[in-house]
């Protein structure tokens, strides 16, 4: 088994990890420290033990839960209840925590308060990510199978997390109840994605099949544009979500083919006549090679407005900016956006400097913040630098650290 391990490169392991959580479930105490390894760079918000309190003692007139069987399962799924397990198999009786919240919290409630509840389980000494889940179970449908209830408990717990940054929000729902996940509030305050136009240098022919659904239909020129029609969720769009629908899309059904096509497609969308798109594309690829299955997805040519009227038509009205040369959905709902600077950004037709063209371009990025997107910049005349992919590569690994996505 050593031997097994020491051949697996060290990418691999999270992922050997992760199976040997689900396939041969060890004892808690190690379960949780590999689970809190893995989590290490997950993009869960920081939660401090101070707000950690001001839950728990929100909660403290509060029903916990719901389902006292579901509540009981996820403590289980979470925390160290037991010192030793095995002595829970063999005898069959709760033992350590597990026989104290029984008496404590089931049995006579009024005995412990949440406060000591969650000092007891470890919650405030938890990582980010582990106090999180214990905050999205709480308000699943699994422990409070009543949909008032839910948002109830949400309201409770939203008031002294806020202050810290963050807060649940409903982010999907499942069964018929709404889906409660924790994000920052630095983040976008936008809904999710619904139409995802891109890979396409030229204005798409389209028109709303059913404006009532949303049904975006292209009418000409299907090839030259994609529509991503999926869901995406809380955790972002990442590479192997793309590819998966790629390949299900073209009837792909070679994962290694699907990705090697979908590479050539979104390759071929950008420009012929900007070599530095090219090349930051390339060395985002590149850069990252193993790791960017698991990565936000790196889209070019993405289309933020659609207006059926020229610039000219619609004149003082018009928006600015239709098309971004790379857009990144990440987790907890955070878009950044990646412009790729030439001369048409600030100069006329005869490479003079436009001061009317620029403070266009400034005020599309104002408007772009002030919509919840993450605008950044560079130079066409960076990228042509002998240094450019080493300083793409590491400008990318910034911003991921920056947004706690792992990069492993």
């Amino acid at each position: 088994m050593t031997a097994s391990f020491d051949a697996v490169a060290d990418t691999d392991l999270p992922a050997v990890a992760r199976k040997l959580l689900v396939r041969h479930p060890p004892s808690a105490a190690t379960r949780n420290q590999i689970q809190d390894l893995l989590w290490t760079d997950s993009s869960c918000p920081p939660i401090p033990k101070r707000h950690r309190r001001e839950v728990a003692r929100r909660l403290n007139s509060e029903n916990l839960y719901g389902d006292a069987r579901r509540f009981d399962e996820l403590l289980e799924s979470l925390w160290i209840l037991d010192a030793d397990d095995w002595m829970h198999l063999l005898g069959g009786k709760p033992t350590g925590l597990r026989a104290e919240i029984q008496q404590h919290v089931h049995r006579n409630s009024e005995d412990w308060s949440s406060e000591v509840l969650f000092d007891k389980l470890g919650a405030y000494e938890a990582s980010d990510r582990r106090f999180a889940l214990f905050l999205e179970g709480l308000a699943s449908a699994n422990v409070r199978p009543d949909e008032a209830a839910q948002r109830h408990f949400v309201a409770c717990v939203n008031e002294p997390l806020r202050s810290c940054g963050v807060e649940l929000r409903e982010t999907d729902a499942e069964g018929g109840y709404p889906v409660f996940s924790l994000v920052s509030l630095l983040a976008t305050a936008k809904g999710r994605p619904k139409n995802l136009i891109f890979a396409s240098p030229e204005k798409p022919d389209l028109r709303f099949r059913d404006a009532l659904d949303n049904d975006v239909e292209i009418v000409t020129n299907a090839d030259k544009v994609l529509v991503y029609d999926r869901p995406i969720g809380n955790d972002g769009l990442r590479w192997n979500d793309l590819q998966q629908w790629w390949g299900e899309t073209e009837q792909i059904f070679d994962a290694t083919q699907a990705k090697r096509s979908l590479y050539a497609r979104l390759k071929a969308s950008l420009p012929s006549n900007s070599p530095p798109q090219t090349l930051l594309f390339d060395a985002f690829f590149e850069g990252f090679r193993s790791a960017v299955p698991n990565l936000p997805a790196l889209l070019p040519e993405v289309w933020l407005h659609w207006d059926p009227r020229t610039v000219k038509e619609r004149g003082p009205d018009a928006l600015l900016r239709f098309r971004m040369d790379f857009l990144l959905l990440l987790p907890q709902g955070v878009r950044v956006v990646i412009e790729v600077d030439g001369k048409h950004h600030y100069a006329d037709s005869k490479g003079s400097a436009d001061a009317q063209r620029y403070a266009q371009m400034v005020k599309a990025d104002r408007e772009l913040k002030l919509a919840g997107y993450e605008v950044f910049r560079f130079g066409a005349a960076e990228l042509q630098a002998n240094s450019a992919k080493m300083d793409v590569k590491a400008f990318f690994k910034a911003l991921f650290k920056r947004y706690r996505v792992s990069t492993n």
